[in-house]
């Protein structure tokens, strides 16, 4: 061992990925333990993404994560690859949910306030930093439809709290690949959020 990585969370990455392969071969008897292993990394992603929300938001992280884990298990023909794979997913799931919810919200409200996210400090794509949650993810649409690895990327980043080594194991891609996509997909973000004008 070259002491790069604390034995405990390599045994944890290795369980997990014993669970997930359990998993594709179709036992069922292995999504609890599963749940139990990385239940704090899935509320982690879901507490992260709802961090910036009004204070009496009706959607618990406990329940985005029940959800979403429903929903993960619920995908049979998922090749799961390892832990890392598996808190991608997580992380495009839990958006999705979050923004179905932000969607419904407002068409209660008949066009009322849109729910707000506050970005990190190591994001940084606008000054003010407190942004509309379905403006981002219409923004990250559009960025899917010219480069969908820089879209992932943001994902796995803000969403998924992934450093730039994860995402680049999880997309098979270099670590200095990844840095030039998220310094990309920031600035061109920002511009689309910022509302000015494109060329």
């Amino acid at each position: 061992m070259d002491g790069s990585e604390d034995p405990s969370v390599s045994s944890a990455k290795n369980s997990a990925t014993d669970y997930l392969l359990r998993i594709g071969e179709g036992d069922d008897s292995a999504s609890e333990g599963l749940m139990e292993l990385l239940y704090d990394d899935l509320r982690a992603i879901a507490s992260r993404m709802m961090h910036s929300e009004r204070p009496n938001h009706t959607l618990q992280p406990t329940a985005v994560v029940h959800e979403a884990y429903l929903r993960l298990i619920d995908q049979k023909h998922t090749d799961w690859k390892n832990r890392a794979h598996f808190l991608a997913v997580s992380a495009e799931i839990i958006r999705r949910i979050l923004i179905d919810y932000a969607r419904k919200q407002n068409a209660a409200k008949r066009g009322g306030n849109n729910q707000r996210v506050t970005l990190d400090n190591h994001l940084a794509m606008c000054e003010e930093r407190d942004l509309d949650l379905l403006a981002l993810d219409e923004a990250m649409n559009r960025l899917a439809l010219l480069n969908e690895r820089q879209t992932k990327v943001i994902e796995l980043r803000f969403y998924g709290g992934m450093t730039e080594k994860e995402v680049a194991t999880v997309l098979g891609v270099s670590r200095t690949t990844i840095a030039d996509d998220w310094s990309v997909a920031r600035a061109w973000l920002s511009r689309e959020l910022s509302g000015e004008q494109r060329p």
